[in-house]
């Protein structure tokens, strides 16, 4: 709890205390007022009253007299308080008009005396009455106000024994701690209640003392050796290295990385990058990846091909952001970038070997698979002869063999044209629906053998897309006979075309079994086949797709839930005029 809210507490409890021994005393201080205003008032006069009609008794019947006991009686039957009061004067008023017209009526005159005297007694008893009363209210008042003094007394001293140590015993610490500091005891530390200010002066106190002590425990000589080897380890790297403060300026870079960029080290420290994007092309395209990279993880982008070594070399390069902690903070904070450029050419080269291996191997097949499947369906012209059961069925399976060999090394080819970038493309004007008439015709058969049913979406005045007729068919015949492949019996295809933005969308939805959330991102990559599955195929359509849409310009994508199919949407610029 904070200091204030306790002394908020304390204080307003006090000020109650006081409020309510305030209205307490009041309270009785008012009862007793009306108690004696009681007797004052009402017995007190009616004894004033009395003591003059007795003195008036004695001289009657003369005339003054007489004037002095009626006025008295007069005002005593206007303060008629008592019980029986009201009888007794009543009694008086009868009595004193009979001694009026029988003045020497000497029994009479005693009447009178005798109820008067009796007035009084009865005043008399009433006042002892009151007074007891007034004592009763006395000793309450007393007795309350005695146990609210009580209360703010015991409140006043909790809060005189505990706040001035709660506030002195802090100041008190800190002042040691600060005694200790400036005697360069940087291991000093408060410990106070978090929540009140004492506790966010301690935190910020302890922050402070942890940064002198790390600055304390770093010797200059220390830093200027860590800082000499940490230069020998960079400088000896056989990769390239820069590294960038927060302002993207070079605070280091190793020899490797000044041959590749063709620059002396001189030119490069403390400038920024984009200084010396202005002169240098290669530091012109690091600079924009390091723009594009964010501050949460590494970023590696596709290999450069750089001259250096006297010859074409490739470099991969890795954008890593540097954070740190720094000492009595909790939050890390971005310091700058390190540049790794690592030289892939010899993986690049065999990689390279590799694409024109299976390019030349997969050309060479090409031949005699086309061979076999021309002489297996020569075989099955009955004009050469009859074949038997068995023979026809061993011809169907040599058919089907080759054709899917014919597949395969087509594919092979396509992902070798793809690697070695000499993707051929003829971008025109095309209409997605004669493409997908293309696609759907040639998977009619196998659909009708499952009962599959197409249902197509495309509004009349699509516009046509910019794009390779030959791949995009190829593109969309793949992803219907997926969809075909997949899809159960009797069920439907759904095929729309839609306009977005400048863009044509075509989405091919079919309703198998689905794609895992863990599997969505790897169905693009080459030979990736979801574990468990037990259709055929050889993981290369969906790869080869993505290249030939994206070489377009375009983007491909999938949607997916377990249980209810798939959704591949294919986006391709739309010519700007639509068809009629």
């Amino acid at each position: 709890m904070k200091i204030k809210t306790k002394l908020t507490i304390s204080f307003g409890l006090l000020l109650g205390l006081i409020t309510i021994l305030g209205v307490v005393g009041g309270k009785y201080i008012f009862s007793l007022k009306s108690d004696t205003d009681n007797i004052l008032r009402n017995n007190y006069m009616t004894l004033e009253y009395s003591r003059n009609m007795l003195a008036a008794l004695d001289q009657l019947p003369e005339g003054k007299a007489t004037t002095l006991f009626e006025n008295n009686l007069r005002k005593q039957e206007h303060n008629l308080t008592e019980p029986g009061e009201n009888e007794l004067t009543g009694g008086l008023r009868i009595k004193f008009e009979s001694f009026l017209k029988n003045s020497t009526d000497a029994n009479l005159k005693l009447q009178v005396r005798e109820n008067i005297l009796k007035i009084i007694d009865l005043n008399m008893h009433a006042i002892q009455k009151k007074n007891k009363i007034a004592q009763k209210t006395a000793e309450n008042a007393f007795f309350w106000i005695s146990i609210t003094a009580v209360l703010c007394f015991l409140t006043a001293m909790l809060v005189l024994l505990n706040f001035p140590s709660q506030i002195a015993d802090p100041i008190r610490k800190l002042t040691e701690s600060i005694r200790q500091i400036t005697s360069k005891n940087y291991s000093q530390r408060l410990y106070f209640e978090r929540k009140s200010e004492f506790g966010l002066l301690a935190e910020t106190f302890n922050t402070m003392a942890e940064k002198l002590q790390e600055y304390e425990s770093s010797s200059l000589s220390k830093i200027l050796f860590e800082k000499k080897r940490i230069d020998t380890l960079i400088n000896n790297m056989s990769d390239p290295v820069i590294g960038l403060d927060e302002q993207e300026k070079v605070i280091f870079i190793n020899q490797q990385a000044l041959k590749v960029l063709n620059l002396d080290e001189k030119d490069c420290m403390n400038h920024s990058a984009g200084e010396l994007s202005s002169s240098n092309d290669l530091m012109k395209a690091l600079a924009l990846d390091l723009d594009e990279t964010s501050a949460d993880g590494s970023s590696k982008r596709q290999a450069l091909k750089i001259f250096a070594d006297k010859k074409e070399s490739y470099f991969e390069e890795e954008i890593l952001p540097i954070s740190i902690t720094p000492g009595g903070e909790s939050e890390p904070r971005l310091v700058g970038h390190v540049i790794i450029l690592r030289n892939v050419t010899k993986y690049k080269e065999v990689d390279f070997a590799k694409t024109n291996f299976i390019a030349t191997v997969s050309h060479e097949l090409k031949t005699p698979i086309s061979s076999i499947k021309m002489s297996v369906q020569l075989l099955e012209n009955k004009h050469i002869g009859h074949l038997n059961e068995e023979q026809g069925e061993l011809l169907d399976s040599i058919l089907e063999d080759a054709n899917r060999l014919l597949n395969i090394t087509g594919e092979l080819l396509n992902i070798t044209q793809i690697e070695s970038g000499n993707i051929q493309l003829s971008i025109l004007p095309v209409d997605v629906r004669e493409l997908l008439a293309y696609a759907i015709s040639t998977l009619k058969t196998q659909a009708d053998q499952k009962h599959i049913r197409f249902e197509i979406d495309c509004p009349a005045s699509t516009s046509k897309i910019q794009a390779d007729s030959e791949k995009t068919a190829w593109v969309l015949t793949n992803l219907v006979s997926n969809a075909v492949r997949y899809s159960y019996e009797n069920s439907t295809i759904h095929l729309s075309v839609k306009e977005v933005g400048g863009k044509v969308e075509i989405s091919v939805k079919d309703t198998g079994m689905g794609i895992a959330p863990e599997y969505r991102d790897k169905i693009f990559n080459r030979y990736f086949r979801i574990p468990g599955t037990q259709k055929e195929g050889h993981g290369l359509g969906l790869s080869i797709s993505k290249e030939f849409i994206e070489a377009q310009g375009g983007e491909i994508r999938v949607e997916s839930e377990v249980g209810e199919g798939s959704t591949f949407t294919v986006s391709l610029n739309q010519q700007a005029v639509k068809q009629a």
